[in-house]
């Protein structure tokens, strides 16, 4: 538990780590242009006989493009809330991004933040599956998930419908893996270190890495005070610290709600959850 809090509209639920164990096997392809992004994840990954995943994306072009920016909350029944829509005009290359793949209502879905150049200039955010294209080839690297689930669910304690991990079907693939959700004001990398000791993993990898936490606190000193914002994880991973106990090392980027971006390594014990961070530990 960290110090920095922001009041949710709803009751703190429990368990404030949501985990299902699971297995994963790796996946990597490539959506091509003229796709829309939510239509071409599900067709590669259905195609596999998968439903739920962690993916990475880089490179290529989005185009239409539509994605938001977090703002603050205008009523009381949100901590936190959204921008206005933005969409960019003709082809928006994107850097980098990461996506959970799941379902809602039964059908695919995505949530998934990134960066990318719009108007000539680095941003990123929250893209919006239904109003996104793939302009240019964008290469994916996924790890698709059996035994666990991402499905959309009401979350009553901040109020959005958000991906929550669930046991589904038999565990079967290449490695071990466990899908993860974090509730509010719990802390990053304390979360992982707890997951892979209650397992006794001594090295694990973090895959996708989908969130928003109360702003930042980077290791490099470059701090963000203000406290809504778009999180994705760059690289993270945990392994055996000074005295055997897992430490774990998250890379994260992120977009504030004054459209600041900021990138670093989270401190040990002081980066919260804003709504949700989801992700998925795989075992290495």
């Amino acid at each position: 538990m960290t110090g920095r809090r922001i009041a949710q509209p709803g009751p703190a639920l429990e368990p404030r780590v949501l985990a299902v164990d699971c297995r994963g096997t790796e996946l990597a392809f490539t959506l091509e242009p003229g796709v829309k992004l939510l239509a071409g994840v599900a067709a590669a990954f259905g195609a596999a006989g998968f439903t739920s995943a962690a993916v990475e994306l880089e490179g290529g072009a989005f185009g239409p493009f539509t994605y938001v920016i977090p703002a603050l909350s205008e009523t009381p029944e949100h901590a936190a809330f959204y921008s206005e829509m933005r969409r960019p005009g003709g082809a928006t290359p994107l850097t980098t991004a990461r996506l959970t793949l799941g379902t809602r209502n039964g059908e695919p879905w995505f949530h998934c933040h990134g960066f990318w150049t719009a108007e000539g200039r680095l941003t990123g955010g929250h893209v919006i599956p239904e109003e996104t294209v793939v302009a240019e080839p964008i290469r994916c690297r996924a790890l698709g998930l059996r035994g666990a689930a991402f499905t959309v669910r009401k979350d009553p304690e901040t109020n959005f419908s958000i991906f929550h991990p669930v046991p589904d079907g038999r565990p079967e693939g290449d490695v071990e893996a466990v899908a993860i959700r974090i509730r509010p004001h719990e802390d990053v990398a304390a979360t992982f270190e707890a997951l892979c000791a209650a397992r006794g993993w001594e090295r694990a990898v973090i895959r996708g890495g989908v969130a928003s936490t109360i702003g930042a606190r980077f290791e490099s000193g470059a701090d963000v005070d203000n406290f809504a914002t778009e999180v994705f994880v760059v690289a993270g991973r945990v392994e055996p610290g000074p005295d055997g106990r897992p430490v774990a090392a998250v890379d994260a980027a992120l977009i504030d709600y004054t459209g600041a971006l900021a990138m670093g390594r989270y401190v040990r014990g002081d980066n919260p959850v804003l709504m949700t961070f989801e992700a998925v530990l795989q075992r290495a």
